[in-house]
């Protein structure tokens, strides 16, 4: 047990004697707490100035995973841990290349997120800054913050999804894996339902009009934060840039594990395990969604992603990834690439706020208060977290606000009558609030641990779920709060000591110099820096109007267009509409990743497995769908519409009648699609996919004794594959037969007798695999190139979609910026291009 005495430790006492002085005053003895250390008496003039301005100086009770270091999935995860350790950090791109402060290409940038309102916040931030470069932008989040994200001038689209049910629902279950009350009350099927609506709500976003004022919006790149799941789907099938946004580690590193990773059992090197923990939680992740998000990406005419792949998408692709979170409280670890940033945590502009009486009397009548709220968590028992924090304000005798936020902590509970030192309050904005506070306890939230963190509050985390451990904890090393308290073992005796050590001199001083280093970090201004940074701007510009982004392609010239451009064009009549092709700025292409020969064809014949499972499934189940769909018979229609006075239940009952002919039919034609399927899977996996794993499995294998693989291009279609074939074909055998030779001599030469030997080994494991390859690949590229190509001509229904969207808005871009046009120039400048000079390759 320690007292008061430890706290320039920088941590927080579990239990500790609450000292006399406490029992019945607020602030603590002159020499404790000096003048200085406490926030200035509170005035109702708007304190703009308070904050300093740049240039100023099995799953555990806390949602975490028990991860045993000696299953099979850790040691899998283990083996592709890159060997080598850097020394220094890769500059991030923001820093390399210099782009934000001329940045003139206008963008439709649309902003995937799903979360709390602590989680849109930050992007409203971000929405704000992105517009004063002009770009348009749209924040798709949940329908409760509509008004939220128009007070703050920017496009809303609704992409469903209740967040107050998803805080409820990780509340419960704050792991990844759901408990047996969730299983049994059907909270998982609704989870899975819900995740399921706000994928195809994300799709929308990027390419419906805008609900409120009706104009056309196709999007040229997306922003979002991981838990939104559509975006890199989306961002495939539109072929335009991803840069995903973050506030919690989500990109393994060997400096610190996954913020919901737990370790148990066996010895392993910290730094391994902690950048295994990473995969292991997003194969977890995949294991409960992977099927969902498959579906999705089946409606937007996608092929699925094996699971080999899904839980490493982003890291695979090197998709362009932020982090909102102050670098003085977390740095950039150095084993990050240059295309994942930390930029400092995203503030918006400050704006004008006027409390509520209750509020402005409350904070006029005595010292500042604590603050205690817990936002938008859903709580099970309100009560009896509102007994312990109000007892714990007794035993210290301090004044406190207390937010009832969506738990409705206090419930009835009358202001003041009973005791004048505590007030309820409802929504009040954290940027105005924290500046009249003297510490904060609140549930972790990045958003919130930021606001607190910038105005100097000592802050108690109490976390629920997700990365509020990992916040609680960073604020406790830093020395400005005390070691986070799970919310499930909350009392007024632990919550008493916590709170004290927060009103300790050393803890207003460790708040301080955080304030100090955040409030020179400009963190939106880098994120967009990092978003410009990251945009391919050489394949993205308009070859005439070079402030557009290029949508379109002239199928035989292939000269890039914007919108804009195309339109103008068309609408003169140099070219017609039907000339122009969807073009992609960042085309996406997945490949499933095979280590070896076994391990690849092995999990090739489980997936044909799987897939003629579902094809059988399908022959044997579509009959049945068929012969309970409704019939609606055409003379049924006929007297639908002849006697409009018919009873609705005589028409239902016309529409039920069966007609065993035509029903016979649809369960006929409901086997033969199965049989199709079942065909098609068998063919394709014996023609094409077996092959092909059993290539790259062979390919793969130098890998595994450290010799790096020829990069022979990506198979796109049936051109590119019998190229890939041929490359494949040639180098094989050349590397093949030169290899015995090669590698013994370079071996000796290395290590003398022992390296001769060495050297001969993997020589002679070159020969075979790489001829292996060599054989097998002249089959198994073209092969996949040809079903590539044949499923891009057979599902053109996304496409279509999309082609439909972009002409739309082409149109009603022109019309729009008609006037700024020179119209004689673009044409004259394209027919320039055109003949050839400066002409535009791709």
């Amino acid at each position: 047990m320690k007292d008061a005495s430890d706290a320039n430790t920088g941590k927080a006492p579990s239990i500790s004697p609450v000292p006399p002085q406490y029992e019945h005053a607020y602030e603590l003895p002159a020499n404790e707490l000096p003048d200085a250390d406490v926030p200035p008496p509170y005035t109702a003039e708007e304190l703009t100035g308070s904050i300093p301005q740049p240039g100023d100086t099995e799953v555990t009770n806390d949602g975490r995973i028990d991860i045993d270091l000696n299953s099979r999935l850790t040691r899998t995860f283990l083996k592709i841990v890159p060997k080598t350790d850097k020394k220094e950090a890769e500059p991030s791109r923001r820093h390399t290349v210099f782009r934000s402060w001329n940045w003139n290409i206008r963008m439709n940038i649309v902003i995937q997120v799903v979360g709390s309102r602590g989680d849109v916040q930050p992007f409203i931030a971000l929405g704000q800054e992105l517009q004063k470069y002009g770009h348009r932008v749209r924040i798709a989040t949940h329908n409760t913050f509509e008004s939220f994200v128009h007070e703050s001038n920017l496009e809303f689209y609704p992409i469903g999804g209740d967040p107050k049910e998803l805080m409820a629902y990780m509340v419960k279950n704050p792991g990844l894996i759901p408990s047996m009350k969730s299983l049994r009350q059907g909270d998982i099927q609704r989870k899975r339902d819900m995740i399921a609506d706000m994928l195809h709500g994300c799709w929308q976003s990027c390419i419906s009009p805008d609900l409120k004022s009706d104009q056309p919006f196709v999007a040229d790149a997306i922003i979002a934060n991981p838990p939104s799941f559509a975006h890199v789907h989306c961002a495939q099938a539109l072929g335009i840039p991803l840069h995903l946004m973050f506030t919690m580690p989500w990109s393994s590193t060997k400096a610190f594990p996954h913020p919901l990773a737990n370790f148990k059992g066996g010895e392993i090197t910290t730094a391994l395990i902690n950048y295994a923990s990473y995969g292991i939680v997003e194969f977890l992740t995949w294991q409960g969604l992977g099927d969902v998000i498959n579906a999705f990406r089946s409606s937007l005419d996608l092929e699925h992603v094996p699971i080999s792949v899904g839980p490493v998408l982003a890291s695979a692709l090197k998709i362009p990834f932020t982090y909102c979170w102050s670098p003085a409280l977390v740095p950039k670890p150095v084993d990050w690439p240059a295309h994942i940033d930390v930029c400092g945590f995203f503030f918006r502009e400050p704006t004008p706020y006027t409390p509520p009486k209750d509020i402005d009397d409350f904070l006029h009548q005595g010292p500042p208060p604590v603050y205690i709220g817990f936002g938008s968590i859903v709580l099970d028992e309100p009560a009896k977290m509102t007994a312990h924090i109000l007892e714990t304000i007794r035993v210290l005798g301090i004044r406190a606000i207390i937010s009832k936020g969506w738990s409705n902590l206090g419930g009835d509970l009358p202001n003041n009558d009973n005791n004048p030192d505590v007030l309820f309050i409802g929504d009040c904005p954290h940027e105005w609030l924290f500046q009249h506070v003297s510490a904060v306890v609140h549930h972790g939230g990045a958003g919130t641990a930021a606001c607190g963190l910038r105005n100097a509050c000592p802050t108690v985390v109490v976390p629920f779920f997700g990365d509020q451990p990992f916040w609680g904890d960073m604020i406790a090393a830093a020395g400005a709060g005390p070691s986070p308290i799970p919310h499930k073992t909350l009392t007024a005796e632990n919550l008493t000591p916590a709170i004290h050590f927060c009103l300790t001199r050393e803890a207003k001083q460790a708040a301080r110099a955080l304030s100090a280093q955040m409030a020179s970090e400009r963190g939106v201004e880098a994120a967009v820096q990092s978003f410009h940074a990251n945009l391919p701007l050489e394949t993205m510009q308009c070859a005439l109007v070079p402030s557009r982004v290029a949508a379109w392609r002239l199928k035989k010239e292939r000269i890039c267009l914007s919108k804009l451009a195309a339109q103008v064009l068309i609408d003169n009549g140099v070219i017609a509409a039907s000339d122009l092709e969807n073009f992609e700025t960042s085309p996406f292409i997945i490949t499933n990743q095979r280590w070896d020969p076994v391990t690849g064809t092995t999990a090739a014949c489980v997936g044909i497995v799987g897939d003629m499972g579902m094809a059988a499934k399908s022959m044997v189940l579509d009959p049945f769908v068929e012969l309970r769909r409704p019939l609606a018979s055409s003379s049924s229609s006929a007297s639908a519409s002849a006697s409009p006075s018919a009873s609705t239940g005589s028409l239902a009952s016309q529409q039920q009648k069966p007609n065993g002919a035509v029903v016979a039919g649809r369960m006929a034609g409901g086997v033969a699609k199965g049989f199709g399927k079942f065909v098609g899977a068998l063919y394709k996996g014996v023609i094409v996919d077996l092959p092909l794993a059993t290539t790259e499995g062979f390919r793969n294998v130098p890998r595994l004794y450290g010799e790096e693989v020829k990069d022979h291009g990506e198979v796109t279609g049936a051109v590119s594959g019998f190229q890939v074939g041929g490359r494949n074909f040639v180098h094989g055998l050349a590397d093949g037969f030169t290899d015995p030779f090669r590698q013994t001599y370079e071996g000796g030469k290395k290590e003398g007798a022992v390296g001769y030997a060495k050297g001969f080994g993997k020589g002679m494991a070159g020969f075979v695999t790489k001829t292996s390859a060599a054989a097998v690949g002249v089959v198994a590229y073209p092969g996949d190139g040809i079903v590539k190509s044949l499923k891009y001509m057979a599902k053109s229904g996304t496409r279509k979609r999309v082609r439909a969207a972009k002409l739309v808005e082409s149109g009603w871009v022109c019309g729009k910026s008609e006037a700024d046009i020179d119209v004689l120039e673009l044409v004259r400048e394209f027919e320039r291009i055109r003949k050839g000079k400066g002409k535009q390759e791709v």
